[in-house]
């Protein structure tokens, strides 16, 4: 026999490889596995045939590779077992550059840019530690440097503060007890307006999806003004009602109130769910409120407008009509508004509410 080290074997007679029961099925399940690597496959059925008494020359054309791999992987398995089959670490290129040039990578990443940039890029940083760690380092490396600490000062992800109001929860379990368990007999809508819908045409035709190839929409464009809508949800049947409005006042939303007050049954509750828009909140729309004492608002709390149903519609008629819409005017756009709208309430459905994943999921 030869003595063997992981890592490396000296030449001689093979090495006599004797197999237990465990790490003779754990290396025939490698080899039988599809998703094992390549390598792994091979030095385990190096270890295999070497175990079944065949020679170093016979494995290696079997195998077809070569005596001095056999040999290699054959002398590792014997002197270490299992964990010689793995790769030794290898202590790769030493660090161009000290601590105290990471450090003052990390510190300028973190700290706020230059008057007047609003962030980092990779150039000013390593401009900023050649200036303060007297050593030149590339953009380049401050990336590497960047990304192996999983830094990315490029990058800028929004966020809103909520306001810390008292009622913030119980105004938010109100408005999902209603969808949840809407009052027997009650008219539940849900009342909302998406304004400034542009209307836009693209200047040169666009080009169909081809396999491998997603539709080609042409960037530059021409305005034909906007529209806006107010639309009412029901709950209960998921249908909606919606109409165009020049204005966004409180004038037009009870306008709109009093369309809906009349084509509701008298002797019916109506309970709607609205935000705290400013047509909305206004004193004439409150006042309005008063004077029609079968319908309770159920208010949003701030900055949680997305609990209002009604914008899971809105959301579907952008993605659907507009986003990539080409309209040739303003009319145009309305018109393909409210035929997605009368479509929409063909097969309409409600709403399921739920409290985990989508917190709106159609049924």
């Amino acid at each position: 026999m030869i003595m063997a080290v992981c890592g490396g074997q000296r030449t001689g007679t093979a090495v006599e490889v004797v197999l237990a029961m465990e790490v003779h099925e754990r290396l025939l399940r490698t080899v039988a596995s599809a998703k094992s690597q390549v390598r792994a496959v091979l030095r385990a059925r190096i270890v295999l045939a070497a175990a079944d008494g065949l020679a170093n020359g016979a494995i290696a054309r079997e195998l077809e590779i070569s005596v001095n791999t056999v040999r290699k992987w054959r002398g590792r398995f014997a002197a270490c077992g299992p964990a010689g089959l793995r790769d030794a670490e290898r202590s790769g290129r030493p660090r161009t550059y000290g601590p105290a040039v990471r450090m003052a990578v990390v510190a300028t990443a973190t700290s706020e840019p230059p008057h007047p940039e609003a962030t980092w890029s990779h150039r000013a940083i390593a401009q900023r530690v050649a200036g303060t760690c007297f050593a030149s380092v590339s953009a380049s490396q401050v990336g590497r440097i960047l990304a192996d600490l999983d830094l990315k000062p490029h990058k800028v992800r929004g966020w809103l503060t909520r306001r810390d109001t008292p009622d913030f929860w119980q105004r938010a379990d109100d408005v999902c007890a209603l969808y949840l368990e809407p009052p027997e007999g009650a008219v539940v809508l849900s009342i909302d307006e998406k304004t400034a819908i542009a209307a836009r045409s693209r200047r040169y035709p666009g080009r169909s999806a081809r396999p491998g190839k997603p539709v080609r929409q042409e960037f530059e464009y021409r305005r034909h003004g906007t529209a806006s809508l107010v639309a009412a949800l029901d709950v209960r049947s998921g249908e909606v009602l919606t109409e165009v409005i020049t204005r966004n006042d409180a004038v037009t939303f009870t306008g709109f109130l009093d369309q809906l007050d009349a084509v509701i049954a008298p002797g019916h509750e109506v309970r709607i769910v609205l935000d705290n828009g400013s047509s909305h909140t206004a004193k004439h729309a409150k006042a309005w409120l008063a004077l029609h004492p079968r319908w309770h608002v159920r208010w949003t709390p701030p900055h949680a407008s997305w609990l209002n149903q009604v914008e899971l519609f809105f959301s579907a008629l952008t993605r659907g009509v507009v986003r990539h819409g080409d309209f040739a005017d303003r009319n145009d756009l309305i018109e393909k508004l409210e035929a997605y709208t009368i479509g929409h309430n063909e097969t309409a459905k409600p709403y399921r509410w739920t409290y985990e994943g989508t917190p709106l999921k159609a049924i």
